[in-house]
């Protein structure tokens, strides 16, 4: 037991003198401390100095507080008096929290009444505001019974005071439904100015009507100036629809009849500058040109190609003639001046196209009406001028045998739907449908007619020479014709039918050139006419169409052949023989020439002696037989060049072993040197 204790101790004691250790050290390093040690000085006196010291300040402090103890006692009672005025001020401000909550209840209740205030304020604007209108609304103005009664319509007020009534009217009807008594007080005022307002709009217009029909009368003058009272038919139809079913009647029956009456003798002035003579049914391109209809029959046209030509016909579609003034028949007589029926069509249906856009746009925007609406009522008014357009065009087009008229009428009446399209005036398509309907067939028939009458030609009746023949000159200006009107607008219906007639013409001019003897007369026969169709329809047509790239084939194919039948005579033996040598040198039998040297000599003395008499010769004989002095040079060319070439491959065939060592060699003429001849002999032209 006593070891633990004295553990136990010894701990303590540790403890107890670490602490000692620390609390000398903390001493140690106090300033003061340090400056004694450092000086020297005995801690013991040194701390006895210190006590007395602080025995000194205690009694100077006491004597401090007994001289101030006044003060002290003053500044008690300040402290005393300063807690009880917070006292107070504290019962005050609770007073005046109370207060504020008393305030701001007040001040809650405040705003609920002025909210309550304000809707009741709001409630009788709205009153107030209703009543206005409905007061403004059931109260008739003077002015407006004044104005409507006695101001003529054409004024500026009286418009304004008809659209005033207007809108009156249909506020007191509203209202009515409604059951407001108050309408019933001002109903038969708005009735008799209602009554009276229908009375002079019916007057006026029907007056401006009427006066479409005195003669001599521009009916488009009085038809604009009633687009700037178009507010009056507008009143009547919510007003009084009788009355505008009237204006409307009167306005479709009288319109109609003026347009009728307009163009139907303008027509018929029209065709009296119409070119007397006109294509018939026998001005085909197969028929003859000595062929004639009867003994008693009038003579056919002077000149039967005019129905093939369309010289300057085509301009009629160009967008200069297109939209052209139309044609003033009795200026026209006066200046005697006569015109193709396509042309006549064009005038014809130009004045009809604005006419038809005007009217529409005016009756869409006078009458209110719109889409069906306003078709029927174009149809009502310009139905008969239509129907008699129809009879007009179904009796030309019955006895019309002119293909390119038919053809033009055609694009004019494409490019016509076009343009109104363009305009947004839908009001002709179905006229244009079937005005294309008509004229499609009718070209298509007269084509039909013109490959029947090519089928059915007998060559044999038609003593011919070796120049083009004038069917197929027909027949080249009338495609040159259709091709080029074509070009804008593409037809698949018309390339077909032009198909089917090259193909006849062409049979036609094959069967014409087996009646010549000689291959020779059939070929000078075949490239005159295959050139002289590629020359005319080259000038209208673009090369790549099917007509000129189909004769352009059969034209070099046949040029190419009377090139070889034109040089077989003078330097057939040369030809032949080169064939034959390079046949076998391709086989590579070049041996089988060792035998060719006698006939080789001939070839080479010959064609040395004779070439240029042969040549001579042929240009003469190339330029007799071909009118075109442009073909028969390129026919000289190709011959001289051929040749040339025959000539040039001899040569070559010489220099093979089995005769390059012949003596005849000496005597051929040198390549460069033909050349130079041969250019001397092609003619410039």
């Amino acid at each position: 037991m006593e070891a633990p204790l004295e553990a136990e101790l010894e701990e303590e004691l540790e403890l107890e003198g670490a602490e000692l250790d620390v609390h000398i050290q903390e001493n140690l390093e106090d300033a003061l401390v340090q400056e004694a040690l450092q000086t020297g000085v005995d801690l013991r006196q040194y701390s006895r100095q210190v006590e007395l010291e602080l025995q000194e300040v205690e009694r100077a402090s006491i004597q401090d507080y007994i001289r101030e103890s006044e003060n002290i006692a003053e500044l008690h009672n300040q402290i005393s008096a300063c807690d009880a005025i917070l006292e107070r001020m504290e019962a005050m401000l609770g007073a005046f929290q109370s207060s504020l909550s008393s305030l701001s209840g007040e001040i809650r209740a405040l705003q609920g009444q002025a909210g309550a205030m304000n809707l009741r304020l709001q409630n009788r604007r709205r009153v107030r505001e209703r009543l206005g209108g409905l007061l403004e609304q059931l109260v008739v103005p003077p002015d407006m019974i004044s104005v409507i009664l006695e101001a003529p319509v054409t004024s500026p007020e009286f418009l304004e005071q008809l659209r005033a009534l207007d809108a009156q009217i249909g506020a007191v009807k509203e209202e009515s439904f409604r059951d407001t008594v108050a309408c019933a007080d001002v109903q038969h005022v708005l009735d008799k100015l209602r009554i009276k307002a229908v009375t002079k709009i019916r007057e006026f217009v029907l007056q401006k009507i009427f006066s479409f029909r005195k003669p001599m009368t521009n009916y488009q003058i009085p038809q604009n100036s009633l687009l700037k009272f178009k507010f009056f038919y507008q009143f009547l139809l919510g007003q009084e629809r009788a009355a505008a079913q009237e204006l409307r009647d009167h306005y479709v029956g009288t319109v109609g009849r003026v347009h009728f009456s307009y163009f139907r003798s303008y027509s018929a002035r029209l065709m009296k500058v119409q070119y007397e003579e006109v294509a018939e049914k026998d001005d085909l391109m197969g028929v003859e040109d000595t062929a004639r209809k009867g003994f008693f029959s009038k003579p056919s046209l002077r000149s039967r190609n005019t129905v093939f030509t369309l010289g300057n016909r085509g301009a009629i579609i160009g967008p200069a003639e297109l939209e052209a003034p139309i044609i003033v028949p009795h200026a026209a007589a006066k200046g005697e001046q006569r015109f193709p029926f396509e042309s006549l069509f064009r005038s014809q249906h130009f004045a009809l196209l604005d006419a038809a856009c005007r009217e529409f746009a005016f009756l869409s925007e006078f009458f209110l009406v719109s889409g069906n609406g306003a078709q029927e009522l174009f149809n009502a008014v310009m139905g008969r001028t239509l129907s008699m357009f129809q009879k007009h065009l179904e009796s030309f087009v019955a006895d019309c045998y002119d293909a390119i008229a038919v053809f033009l009428c055609i694009h004019l009446a494409l490019r016509f739907r076009a343009l109104m399209a363009k305009r947004g005036v839908p009001a002709l398509d179905g006229y244009w449908a079937w005005l294309l309907e008509l004229l499609w067939p009718r070209f298509e028939l007269i084509l039909e007619l013109h490959i029947r009458s090519v089928q059915g030609t007998d060559p044999q009746r038609l003593g011919m020479d070796t120049r083009p023949h004038y069917i197929t000159r027909r027949y080249a200006e009338f495609s040159s014709a259709i091709v080029s009107i074509n070009q804008t607008l593409p037809s698949e219906r018309s390339d077909a039918l032009l198909a089917r007639l090259q193909l006849e013409v062409e049979n036609l001019v094959l069967r014409a050139a087996a009646e010549f003897p000689s291959r020779r007369e059939q070929l000078v026969f075949l490239i005159n006419n295959y050139d002289m169709m590629l020359g005319v329809l080259m000038e209208r047509a673009v090369e790549e169409s099917k007509e000129v790239e189909g004769f352009q084939q059969l034209l070099a194919a046949r040029t190419q052949e009377f090139v070889e039948e034109l040089l077989a005579p003078p330097f057939g033996g040369l030809v032949g023989f080169v064939r034959e040598a390079e046949a076998l040198l391709e086989r590579g039998e070049g041996e089988r020439l060792r035998g060719q040297e006698a006939r080789v000599t001939q070839l080479i003395r010959g064609f040395s002696g004779s070439w240029k008499g042969a040549v001579e010769a042929l240009s003469q004989d190339v330029m007799r037989s071909f009118s075109n002095f442009r073909i028969g040079t390129g026919i000289i060319q190709a011959a001289l060049t051929q040749l040339i070439q025959v000539y040039h491959r001899f040569q070559k065939v010489l220099e093979q072993p089995p005769l390059r060592a012949l003596p005849a060699r000496a005597d051929l003429i040198n390549i460069h040197h033909l050349m130079v001849e041969l250019k001397k002999h092609k003619p410039n032209f």
